[in-house]
């Protein structure tokens, strides 16, 4: 294609810290936190105009919806979220879990309060989009804002993009999922004057479970067994009806789904009904095609729930999230790399920095940790190749496509975080390289902050 040649440009060093965590997820926002409390000057960079990556930007309120009577939990700053997030009023009881709903409009607050709290340096809309360079080693991140480009120079760099933007443009290596094999997309919504007597009361009566999720397109899954006769929010019959009176196109049969919460006031929120095949968060024609086509799809889904759902028929849209959910795109090719048998075997390593409960849902898995089964996180997952001063959080560690479907979920997210913002203070501390860096100070720090590592 025709290039441009880009002229050469002085740019100003707005900042210098020592801990720079770029992408605000989760993932993000755990590794500044963690870092902070471990003694780290941090800073915190995101794209959009709050913090809270999936849960504020896409609107994804189901926190720890896999969480049941045995579930064995991590602990630590993905707890502490939910925990601020109850006390704050920022959440409700999820109706599937032992769990909380996050709100997606008052976790900001709720996120502002943590970063501020911790002493960590904001900066909001800024978009990461090149490494600063010496060698083989990472100085920092150029920014593109209304102010133009920026510097701002770091000790230590956490990317939390969820895409792997900076370890990718760095030269660490990543695999990236094949389009046509990448996990469905998502636009989330929720929606406004619904009656919740009368919905509650029609989920009552016609009760859905985790089997009921098999049968058509995106929904199909393998399961244990365990988890089928368990009771889910799904809706798939108001659009097999949708479907069959004319009311949603032929082509779009997998509209279905679940929702999160129905308050007193008649918000039906977390609207997780669409999903979209074949989209490359990595490619913003993708994503600019993804948005408009989810939008659309997310009307035909509301029409569906106003014709053929009690409760829903004097419902109007509430809101989409801010942007389009991404599950699946580029993977560090980290120290280690986790497997689908290590997800599914309760896999333990020496150097863990934190564990997840089996929960696995995506590439045609749902398995729901209702045995007390879990496995280690291990530190090595979060360190790329080729690259110094360079640490991944969240769902671009290093895996396969099971181990992802379960390491993607934004719990696991924060457990990466909470190690990895962990890691890069303590790596500063004690003079060491990613790679060479003592683990065992890590988990003694981790173990201080709450965390659980065994």
């Amino acid at each position: 294609m025709p290039k441009i040649i880009e002229p050469a440009r002085d740019i100003d060093v707005v900042h210098e810290t020592d801990v720079l965590v770029v992408g605000s997820g989760p993932g993000g926002l755990a590794a500044a936190l963690a870092a902070a409390r471990a003694g780290a000057r941090t800073t915190l960079l995101d794209r959009n105009g709050c913090f809270g990556g999936n849960i504020t930007q896409v609107g994804v309120e189901g926190f720890a919806w896999y969480r049941h009577e045995h579930t064995v939990d991590c602990e630590g700053i993905g707890i502490e979220f939910e925990q601020r997030a109850k006390a704050m009023g920022a959440s409700m009881p999820e109706p599937q879990s032992l769990s909380e709903a996050l709100d997606a409009e008052m976790f900001k607050w709720v996120a502002d309060t943590l970063v501020e709290e911790a002493g960590i340096h904001p900066m909001l809309h800024r978009l990461g989009v090149a490494p600063i360079l010496e060698g083989d080693a990472i100085r920092g991140v150029i920014t593109e804002s209304k102010a133009g480009r920026e510097a701002v120079l770091a000790k230590r760099v956490i990317d939390a993009t969820g895409d792997a933007d900076i370890a990718a443009r760095a030269g660490a290596p990543v695999r990236k999922t094949p389009k046509e094999q990448m996990l469905a997309a998502s636009v989330m919504f929720s929606m406004s004057g619904v009656n919740k007597h009368r919905f509650i009361e029609a989920v009552k009566a016609d009760p859905q479970t985790y089997a009921d999720w098999g049968g058509n397109g995106e929904w199909d899954y393998e399961t244990t067994g365990k988890e089928d006769a368990m009771f889910s929010p799904f809706l798939r019959k108001p659009f097999k009806k949708a479907l069959e009176a004319g009311l949603i196109p032929k082509h779009l049969s997998t509209i279905a789904g679940t929702w999160g919460s129905v308050t007193d006031q008649g918000d039906l929120t977390y609207l997780n009904l669409v999903h979209m095949p074949a989209i490359d968060g990595t490619n913003p024609d993708d994503l600019t095609a993804g948005e408009i086509r989810g939008r659309r799809e997310a009307i035909y889904a509301m029409e569906a729930l106003r014709k053929f759902m009690p409760g829903c028929e004097g419902a109007k849209l509430r809101n989409f999230g801010m942007t389009i959910g991404i599950r699946d795109t580029r993977k560090i090719d980290a120290l280690y790399n986790l497997t689908g048998e290590d997800v599914r075997g309760e896999a333990r390593f020496d150097d863990a920095i934190g564990i997840f409960p089996e929960f696995i849902d995506g590439y045609g898995y749902l398995i729901l940790p209702t045995t007390g089964r879990y496995w280690h996180v291990p530190y090595r997952a979060l360190v790329p190749k080729r690259v110094q001063n360079l640490l991944v959080a969240g769902r671009s560690i290093g895996g396969d496509h099971v181990s992802h479907a379960s390491a993607r979920n934004m719990m696991c997210c924060a457990v990466t975080g909470q190690g990895a913002g962990v890691a890069a203070a303590v790596s500063i501390q004690r003079g060491e390289s990613f790679a060479e860096l003592d683990v065992a100070a890590v988990r003694a720090q981790l173990t201080r902050q709450g965390a659980r590592i065994r």
